[in-house]
């Protein structure tokens, strides 16, 4: 039923949650998994435009999905990662369509409609602009 599940991560603590639920799901399904990261800082904002080197922040995030990666392939799923730019909830949706995904899982964290309405909630964008089936699991 899902061949390939796209799993936005954040590099934070918030990404255990949606990692366990996924693992069991993706051992039901067989599903292959694409782990995701969106860089959004100004670096990562300009980088194609002023031809800038990656910045600390996205080395870091690229490491941080390439542990995530490895220990998931460790365990036997088929695993790919990629570091995307921009506006999280636009590029989520982007890659998702682009690369054939059954299925976006992510956490939320679930801290209420006026935080959302003040701060906006990437769960939310992601969801009002994809017809992709969306998992939100609380962290």
């Amino acid at each position: 039923m899902y061949a390939k599940v796209l799993v936005p991560l954040e590099n934070s603590k918030a990404d255990q949650a949606i990692v366990d639920h996924v693992r069991d799901l993706a051992r039901k399904h067989g599903s292959r998994l694409l782990l995701v990261h969106v860089a959004d800082g100004w670096v990562a904002r300009y980088q194609n435009q002023l031809d800038l080197q990656d910045s600390e922040e996205m080395r870091k995030d690229r490491a941080y999905l390439e542990r995530r990666r490895g220990e998931l392939a460790a365990e036997g799923f088929e695993v790919e990662t990629l570091l995307e730019q921009g506006d999280p909830a636009r590029r989520i949706v982007q890659v998702a369509e682009d690369r054939g995904c059954d299925l976006i899982a992510m956490a939320t964290h679930g801290h209420g409609i006026v935080k959302d309405i003040l701060l906006g909630s990437v769960a939310a964008g992601v969801r009002h602009r994809t017809r992709i089936p969306v998992l939100l699991v609380r962290a």
